[in-house]
C-alpha cells in the first residue's frame, strides 16, 4: 500500500516510475533483454535454450516412461499367455495319463477274466508273464510319450517369456 505525502515516502507515482524504469519487474525474458542490452539478449537466449532443453528432456522422459509401461504390460500378457499354455498342456497330459491308466485297467481285467478260465498251472503262469511283460512295455512307452509331451509343454510355456527376454535385450541392452 503506497502512502501519499511528505518527503521520503513512496507514492503511487513513484511505484509506477520504478516499474517503468525496470522492465524486469514485469518478469519476462524479453523485458530483461531490453533493459540489459546485448548482455540481456545473451541471457534471454540462454534462458530460451535452457527452456527448450528442459522441454526436450521432459518429452524424452515421458516417452521412456510410456515405453516402460507398455513393456510392462507386454510382460504381464506374456505371463498370462504362458500360464494358459501350461494349463492347457497339463490338462492334455492328464487326459493322456487317464486314458493310459484306463487302458491298463481294462487289459488287467481282461487278463484276470482269462485267468479265471485257465485249465492248467502253466497256462496261468503264461498269462501272468504276458500281463507283466505287456504292462512293463506299456509303462515304458507311456513314460516316453509323457516325457516328450512334458518337454514340448515346457518349450511352449516358456516361448512367450523367452520372446519377452529377447525383446528386453534388444530394447534395453543397447547402449544409451
Amino acid at each position: 500500500m503506497a502512502r501519499k505525502g511528505g518527503e521520503g515516502t513512496p507514492t503511487d507515482s513513484t511505484a509506477d516510475a520504478a516499474v517503468s524504469a525496470f522492465p524486469a519487474a514485469a518478469g519476462t525474458a524479453e523485458a530483461v533483454a531490453a533493459a540489459a542490452g546485448p548482455v540481456g539478449a545473451a541471457a534471454e537466449a540462454g534462458i530460451n535454450q535452457a527452456g527448450s532443453e528442459v522441454k526436450a528432456n521432459m518429452e524424452k522422459a515421458m516417452k521412456t516412461a510410456e515405453e516402460m509401461v507398455s513393456f510392462g504390460q507386454g510382460n504381464v500378457e506374456a505371463i498370462v499367455k504362458s500360464g494358459q499354455i501350461w494349463a492347457a498342456g497339463v490338462q492334455d497330459i492328464s487326459k493322456q495319463v487317464a486314458a493310459s491308466a484306463q487302458a491298463q485297467v481294462d487289459y488287467t481285467v481282461a487278463t484276470m477274466k482269462a485267468l479265471a478260465g485257465v485249465k492248467s498251472f502253466k497256462e496261468a503262469i503264461d498269462l501272468q508273464s504276458s500281463l507283466a511283460r505287456s504292462s512293463l512295455e506299456k509303462v515304458v512307452a507311456e513314460t516316453g510319450k509323457l516325457t516328450d509331451a512334458s518337454l514340448k509343454l515346457a518349450e511352449q510355456t516358456l516361448a512367450p517369456l523367452t520372446a519377452r527376454v529377447t525383446l528386453a535385450m534388444e530394447k534395453f541392452g543397447r547402449p544409451v
